[in-house]
């Protein structure tokens, strides 16, 4: 449904470096940078980019998962890469039954979750 997201931040290096140890778990990768502008995705398409700016607004970000494992791995990986624990790997059944994610703070204060919606072995 969604095409891409841009988040702004304010050190574009820093941020860069966070993302790429914070959605690697996750199969993102940098797949585009523009020098202005830096765009994280798979398979050669950007979906997620970063925009150095003055004052970035907060936002949230959910990243789809493939498992629990790989919701639990990003949280490790960010919480490592600088971010700030805002909700621990766990199922959030005010969602619903099946919601499983994560929930970190970036370095700029973003809202930044990974979260799977299937059951375990579920498809």
């Amino acid at each position: 449904m969604i095409d891409h997201v841009v988040i702004g931040v304010r050190d574009l290096d820093s941020a860069r470096a966070f993302y790429l140890g914070a959605l690697e778990p996750l199969g993102i990768e940098v797949v585009l940078d523009r020098g202005e502008v830096v765009g994280f995705g798979s398979q050669g398409r950007p979906v997620f980019w970063l925009r150095e700016e003055d004052a970035p607004t907060p936002v949230h970000v959910a990243f789809a998962a493939p498992d629990r494992a790989a919701v639990d791995a990003f949280h490790a990986a960010a919480l490592a890469a600088g971010a700030t624990d805002n909700g621990g790997p766990g199922v959030r059944e005010i969602y619903h039954p099946s919601y499983y994610g994560a929930f970190v703070l970036d370095p700029d204060g973003h809202n930044i979750e990974a979260v799977i919606h299937r059951p375990p072995g579920g498809r």
